[in-house]
């Protein structure tokens, strides 16, 4: 019976790099899409409230 080798070692270890790499990549993906991206987005929503706010009252005095 003849053995045959799927992958020599260095392969190996190239091929659980980019394993690795792509579930960081898809992992910080997630977190930006669900955490950073609608903070951001809600943090300069209320910002611009708070100016418009402040602008209406300006102008009323």
């Amino acid at each position: 019976m003849i053995l045959t080798v799927m992958f020599d070692f260095d392969q190996y270890l190239g091929f659980l790099a980019f394993l690795t790499i792509l579930t960081i990549g898809f992992w910080l993906m997630i977190f930006l899409l669900t955490f950073v991206i609608p903070y951001w987005i809600g943090g300069a929503f209320i910002e611009r409230m708070k100016e418009i706010k402040e602008a209406k009252k300006a102008k009323r005095q």
